[in-house]
């Protein structure tokens, strides 16, 4: 059965926000809805009545809550989508974005690093429940005004509306490539342990400082293996599920929390080696901040892709 781009992107909008056995059925099931109903109608212009078609059947997710148990009661019916798409948009830009600036501006300040990241963690947590009751407030009170005035917003929603679908990833090569980095990188930190490989003055020494062993190095190790088995399982699922999204993050801050305090400690490479190469190793406070600042960047940066990934 032939269905076109803009039915295809409206079973998308829907089937996304279903469980992933479900998808398959539900989307055919879906198209076969649309193409029946467009015929049933004999329209002389069959893409026009595609049109009208899906502006009955109305905004995929409500459409969506027809299939799960978990009823848009919240808001309402007609605001709740429009609300939950704010609040995903404002909780997944935004409010990353204010807290790293924070912190940037901290460190650049010359704050430590450390105060600096427990005032963005804080900040994080206290200006995100601020977004959510705020909005909360304002589409609770709309609906209830408009309730009172008789206000009926079902046709609000038209196909226009309809975002374009991301085209999926091609045979996984990022996950393949995203997991050998990490599975490298991991083989690195344990290859300049065991094999001590820069030699000066008839001494072998480790690269990184070994006092990592007795601590900081492990929930580092335990990030790099989370993310290598979230790699691999993405190329399995064939792209990001929201479990794969919620092992990313955790990984992720696994291996970047732990990385990122290391280097604001100044603790990451062996004494010995820099006693060594003292000519290469001439780095300032605010270039050690610098360093961890960026590889905070690049881990937010990795935890906000899996999500918008894994949302579709």
């Amino acid at each position: 059965m032939s269905t076109s781009l803009l039915t295809e992107r409206y079973v998308h909008e829907v089937v996304r926000r279903l469980p992933a056995d479900q998808r398959e059925d539900i989307a055919e099931e879906l198209r076969t809805t649309i193409a029946d109903t467009v015929e049933g109608r004999n329209p002389a212009d069959p893409r026009a009545a595609e049109r009208e078609v899906l502006s009955e059947l109305g905004d995929p997710v409500r459409y969506a809550a027809r299939y799960t148990d978990r009823p848009l009661a919240l808001i309402g019916p007609d605001l709740y989508p429009t609300y939950f798409r704010l609040l995903v948009t404002l909780l997944c830009t935004v409010l990353p974005a204010i807290t790293f600036g924070l912190v940037t501006l901290d460190v650049l300040d010359g704050k430590d690093l450390g105060p600096a990241l427990g005032g963005g963690v804080a900040t994080l947590f206290t200006l995100g429940c601020e977004i959510i009751a705020v909005l909360t407030v304002v589409f609770a009170v709309t609906e209830r005004v408009r309730h009172r005035k008789g206000v009926v917003d079902a046709a609000s929603w038209t196909p226009d509306d309809l975002p374009e679908v991301r085209q999926p990833e091609k045979a996984g090569v990022g996950a393949i490539a995203s997991a050998v980095w990490d599975a490298l990188l991991f083989g690195l930190i344990i290859w300049q342990h065991t094999a001590k490989p820069y030699r000066a003055d008839g001494e072998r020494f480790q690269v990184l400082d070994p006092e990592l062993w007795s601590g900081w190095v492990w929930p580092m190790l335990a990030g790099l293996a989370g993310l290598v088995v979230v790699q691999v399982a993405r190329v399995a699922a064939r792209g990001w599920t929201v479990p794969l999204a919620i092992g990313n993050a955790v990984s992720q801050a696994l291996f970047t929390l732990s990385l990122a305090w290391v280097l604001h400690q100044k603790a990451l490479f062996n004494p010995d080696f820099l006693a060594h190469t003292k000519d290469l190793w001439s780095s300032s406070d605010q270039a050690y901040s610098g360093a961890a600042l960026i590889v905070l960047a690049i881990g937010v940066s990795g935890v906000f892709k899996g999500f918008r990934s894994a949302r579709g």
